[in-house]
């Protein structure tokens, strides 16, 4: 298990080898750290900017063999975000490190957690939360998709749905109290009396009847989150969602 002081100081001799880069034209600690929010199982999150996005091959090779060659890095897995490339690592003592790349030009503070460190960064937009109506429409389509798989038999695929209509009520209502809204990084900070009814939402076991229950206590939440936006819109949906998750195999149950 890493210790904090692993981690400032991996940290630190990246952000030196950074700057000796000459490849990259500035470099920025994002992430909780750079929000004064780090903990002791917070990872490193590392942004960079590129001089040259013909060069973009060339310089993940080159930091990744220096992850795994002076890190201990045991796997790497690759995520994209628009110009942006997250190469995301897992070092043997289980430090997750995330080091970004993007062109000069869009090497910027998308989010408040970017701390500018060396070289510098454009000036862009922050990224939008995500939009209460796309919310709303991943829950019913979710709800549609959880009717369908139950009735198929297909538990598995059935709870894999609830869940992820259950995900999108309570993104609903992070953006209500004004919480982060992706990766559940504002759920933990909302009230109890909105996450406490959703709990009925999560699945007990692989029947049938908790997946239904946990479909209608979804339902009940999304139509109250929805109303919270948009009352017509509400009323729109009211009667559909009710009937599909009313009458869900062992909905009566």
């Amino acid at each position: 298990m890493f210790t904090p002081e692993d981690r400032e100081r991996i940290r630190s001799e990246l952000l030196e080898a950074a700057a000796a880069d000459a490849r990259l034209t500035g470099g920025a600690v994002t992430g909780s750290a750079a929000a004064g929010r780090e903990d002791h199982w917070s990872d490193i999150d590392l942004g960079f900017g590129l001089e040259d996005t013909a060069r973009l091959a060339e310089v993940l090779s080159d930091w990744t063999e220096r992850m795994y060659g002076r890190y201990e890095a045991l796997h790497h897995v690759d995520v994209t975000s628009g110009a942006w490339v997250y190469r995301v690592f897992l070092l043997a003592s289980t430090l997750q490190v995330d080091l970004a790349f993007a062109p000069a030009a869009e090497f910027a503070a998308r989010a408040p957690t970017f701390r500018l460190v060396f070289g510098r960064a454009a000036e862009r937009p922050h990224v939008l939360a995500p939009s209460a109506e796309g919310l709303i429409g991943l829950g019913w389509l979710y709800a549609l998709h959880t009717r369908s798989s139950l009735a198929r038999g297909r538990m598995w695929q059935a709870e894999y749905m609830v869940s992820a209509m259950r995900d999108q009520v309570l993104a609903l209502a992070c953006l209500r109290h004004g919480l982060p809204a992706r990766e559940a990084r504002g759920v933990d900070l909302l009230p109890r009396d909105v996450t406490r009814p959703l709990e009925q939402a999560l699945v007990s076991n692989m029947e049938a009847g908790p997946i239904a229950r946990a479909l209608r206590v979804a339902t009940t939440g999304l139509l109250a989150e929805t109303r919270a936006v948009d009352e017509r819109l509400a009323g729109r949906l009211e009667a559909a969602l009710l009937e599909l998750s009313a009458g869900s195999p062992s909905g009566s149950n």
